[in-house]
Parts: structure tokens; C-alpha cells; sequence
């Protein structure tokens, strides 16, 4: 299992309606990747902002095609998120 210092983090994220965004930076405590396109399953858009006062982390990641994906685990530096087949999607993402 991955420990906390070993996640890696939102190092981007453009997609502004989301309300952990706050200057293009994710303060979610970690978010999930998975989906049919490498989606952030934490995109959530209401109308208030919220989330933790450091930079969000990546906690799982579901799409197993993923070259950067060991057991479920992310195991890239950094990921982005933006707009790609969705308004929030992981751009980080490759196929193996």
C-alpha cells in the first residue's frame, strides 16, 4: 500500500468549476481516476468551494491501462487535470 508521502499530486488542474479548485490548484484530499476516459471521479461542481488547505493528492486510480497504474495505485510524479474527453479528466493519463 502507498503511504501518504508517496501519492502523488494534482500538480494542475485547469477545470475552475470544480469546487475544490481554488487558482488551478486541487485542494481535495485525494482524488480518484477512473471512468471509460481516465475521469476525475472527485469533479464535483456546486456552488460553494471547499476541500484542505495544501494541494490534493492522487488516492486511487481505476483505469488498470494505465502505464502509470501498479495495483490501482498511481505511480506517475505528478498528474494534471483538465478538459479531455470530459471536463475533468486526467491528462496525465497513457495507455500502456
Amino acid at each position: 500500500m502507498t503511504s501518504l508521502q508517496d501519492m502523488p499530486q494534482v500538480q494542475d488542474c485547469s477545470v475552475s468549476s470544480c469546487s475544490y479548485n481554488a487558482n488551478s490548484s486541487c485542494h481535495a484530499g485525494a482524488i480518484t481516476i477512473g471512468g471509460d476516459h481516465a475521469h476525475c471521479g472527485t469533479f464535483v461542481e456546486i456552488s460553494f468551494r471547499g476541500g484542505l488547505d495544501r494541494t490534493g493528492l492522487v488516492g486511487a486510480c481505476h483505469r488498470t491501462d494505465c502505464r502509470h497504474n501498479d495495483k490501482l495505485e498511481c505511480t506517475a510524479p505528478g498528474v494534471r487535470v483538465g478538459a479531455g474527453a470530459d471536463m475533468a479528466d486526467c491528462l496525465t493519463y497513457e495507455a500502456r
